[in-house]
């Protein structure tokens, strides 16, 4: 091999160690809980429960079998800047759709009002990271009101 090739890769190979060494390592994904409540003009119309994490967007629908249109859909894009989780939130239902951007902290809960008056459109949404000591104790206690003491679903 000659010495200006054997150059070349040798200064190529460095500049490639040098560039992963600068970029910031990939802050791995943090798995998380939500609940939310959705309700339209005071009336309950959706209480799902989702696993995600962060960095991925969440897609969820609930269909009735052989429906043309979808009951809801919601996204969820929850991204973690230190101690905060950043959400874009979006509810579709068949004739209203609401979005909201918000900060929530671990374990925290908040209601939204996504409808255009006060009442029309309601998200009550919590979230945790999952498998934190109040995970743990939400889930042992939905489990104890099932008469599942001890066993964990998640």
């Amino acid at each position: 091999m000659n010495r200006t090739l054997l150059r070349s890769v040798i200064a190529g190979l460095a500049l490639v160690g040098l560039t992963t060494s600068l970029a910031p390592a990939r802050a791995e994904a943090e798995p998380l809980y939500f609940a939310l409540e959705v309700r339209r003009e005071g009336r309950l119309v959706a209480q799902p429960k989702l696993l995600g994490e962060t960095g991925r967007t969440l897609r969820a629908e609930r269909r009735k079998p052989g429906a043309n249109q979808a009951d809801y859909q919601l996204i969820l894009t929850p991204i973690l800047e230190g101690n905060t989780y950043h959400l874009s939130l979006e509810l579709t239902l068949p004739e209203l759709r609401g979005h909201s951007e918000l900060a929530l902290l671990h374990g925290q809960q908040r209601k939204l009002q996504l409808g255009k008056v006060p009442g029309e459109l309601e998200v009550s949404l919590m979230l945790m990271k999952v498998d934190s000591p109040e995970f743990r104790a939400l889930m042992d206690l939905a489990a104890d009101s099932e008469g599942q003491a001890g066993s964990r679903p998640i």
